[in-house]
């Protein structure tokens, strides 16, 4: 077995190489890394090509005796590279793996920006069968054609493909930060623009968290997943007969409430909040039927989230690397 993997030094990538190489399951697969920029460490099993996915001949060269394609490369909001490396380097890479004589899989990271997550409203549980909704901006729409492009694919030519399309993913001190009205904040929203300078030092200084609120006034669900649930599933969708064509949400049993980490953090840490309206919306996204077909369920709940992220301690010169814009 030898694994391709794209975007192999990024957050789920370096998860994933390690998941790998530690399971028994797979004691005798081998890692080629496709890297741009960054070069992840080579060793007995881990080998590295350098190159673009949006050029065919790395793309070909690189696919020569792999079985398994992981793609995980992709782009925030930067329009001059989005269809470069999302389309271009995609179809390469499907068009490479259709034609070789080794390929068995290939497994997709899709995102829910494919379907508009918070953007739009979601007046049930958000399934596989949801139907595509781009929000504004290149990356929700990179997200759409990668998912599309795959299925056509699979319609096509009877790829052996599938795709796991995760929410938020959270790894390390991650969620903690993501509630920060500091400079340190991880993501977005960006909490201390919304609230005056004053409020947002004195909420930084206190450990103030945001209690969102939705465009209804309730307290915002919005769908996580810590990226240890995420390569669990990944592993488990490898050789797996009953991922064939599929699509799956993977995802926390339930999505992040912001009233129940506000009330969650005033229990055990005795923190404060305040409230912060917004446009936009709830949604849950729905994780049967990767339990169901994968035999996979996530272990991180809010409360396991929430502790894991406050308790992480990063060590000297471990800063937190933020690899694209968006």
């Amino acid at each position: 077995m030898l694994i391709l993997v794209t975007g192999a030094t990024g957050k789920v990538g370096q998860h994933f190489i390690a998941g790998v190489l530690g399971d028994p399951r797979f004691s005798k697969a081998r890692i080629r890394a496709l890297c741009h920029n960054r070069l992840c460490p080579e060793t007995e099993r881990v080998e590295v090509t350098q190159g673009s996915i949006a050029d065919r001949e790395t793309v070909a060269r690189t696919l020569t005796g792999v079985t398994h394609v992981v793609h995980l490369a992709t782009c925030k909001e930067t329009p001059a590279d989005m269809m470069d490396v999302t389309v271009k380097g995609l179809f390469w890479l499907l068009e490479a793996f259709r034609t070789s004589p080794t390929a068995r899989q290939f497994i997709l990271i899709g995102g829910d920006a494919g379907i508009g997550h918070s953007y739009y409203r979601h007046e049930t549980p958000v399934t596989e069968a949801t139907p595509h909704r781009a929000y504004p901006g290149c990356y929700a729409l990179s997200k759409v054609l990668e998912e599309v492009m795959l299925e056509q694919f699979g319609i096509q030519y009877g790829l052996n493909g599938c795709c796991l399309r995760a929410p938020w993913i959270m790894e390390k001190d991650d969620f903690r930060f993501s509630l920060s009205f500091g400079d340190d904040v991880f993501g977005g929203p960006d909490w201390k623009t919304l609230v005056p300078q004053a409020d947002a030092e004195r909420y930084s200084r206190d450990g103030t968290v945001p209690l969102l609120r939705d465009a209804d006034g309730r307290p915002l669900k919005r769908n996580f997943v810590h990226v240890d649930d995420l390569v669990a599933a990944m592993l488990s969708a490898i050789d797996n007969p009953r991922a064939k064509g599929q699509l799956f949400n993977i995802c926390m049993d339930r999505p992040v409430d912001y009233g129940e980490v506000a009330a969650y953090l005033a229990r055990t840490r005795g923190l404060g909040s305040v409230d912060i309206v917004s446009q936009f919306h709830s949604n849950w996204m729905d994780n049967s039927k990767a339990k169901y077909l994968l035999n996979w369920s996530p272990i991180y709940d809010l409360e396991m989230l929430i502790d894991s992220a406050r308790g992480y301690e990063r060590s000297e010169g471990e800063a937190r690397i933020i690899w694209y814009p968006g």
